[in-house]
């Protein structure tokens, strides 16, 4: 499975969630599969989806929350998930992409295709950390916790366009929604 198919796997399970997406390829992926007010689609911040994701679960309690984030992306930012599992908001899940690479820059190696990031994620404190293959994402997402989920995917981009949106007007269009 490619990461867009990954992405539309998630998408077929979501109604009214927020959606925090990773930056470059995934956010332009999402943009092209379904763009919705609800989508905040993170431009030139690698590493920070999590923590974005993080806050808004804190500050919209009533609001679901799901993160999309990549292999890289979580590396840049692995204090994210103690953090996270710290907080242990009620309506978060964050789903790591794991291509094995850093996609939105030209598909260099991470490190993260050796690791089993369901287990760094219950060592740092997540009691519900799955596999995409043994779960139902929609119930999972609906159920009262926080959440992490790792999707393994093979690497490589899709002809996604460029997202024709201002990062001010994303900002404002999801603030403006919840």
């Amino acid at each position: 499975m490619m990461r867009r198919d990954a992405i539309k796997k998630i998408m077929e399970n979501i109604e009214d969630e927020v959606i925090v997406c990773n930056i470059g390829f995934p956010s332009r992926e999402l943009y092209d599969i379904q763009d919705r007010v609800r989508n905040f689609y993170m431009i030139g911040s690698m590493g920070l989806a999590s923590s974005i994701g993080l806050g808004l679960a804190i500050s919209k309690a009533d609001e679901k929350i799901v993160v999309i984030d990549g292999d890289g992306s979580l590396l840049m930012n692995m204090g994210s998930l103690v953090t996270i599992a710290a907080n242990n908001p009620k309506n978060l899940t964050l789903i790591v992409i794991n291509n094995g690479v850093y996609g939105s820059t030209g598909n260099q190696d991470t490190y993260a295709k050796d690791l089993n990031l369901v287990n760094i994620a219950k060592s740092s404190g997540f009691k519900n950390s799955y596999y995409f293959e043994d779960i139902d994402l929609k119930e999972v997402i609906n159920s009262d916790g926080t959440n992490f989920i790792e999707i393994k995917c093979e690497s490589g981009n899709s002809q996604a366009p460029i997202i024709n949106l201002t990062p001010e007007f994303i900002k404002n269009r999801l603030m403006n929604n919840i």
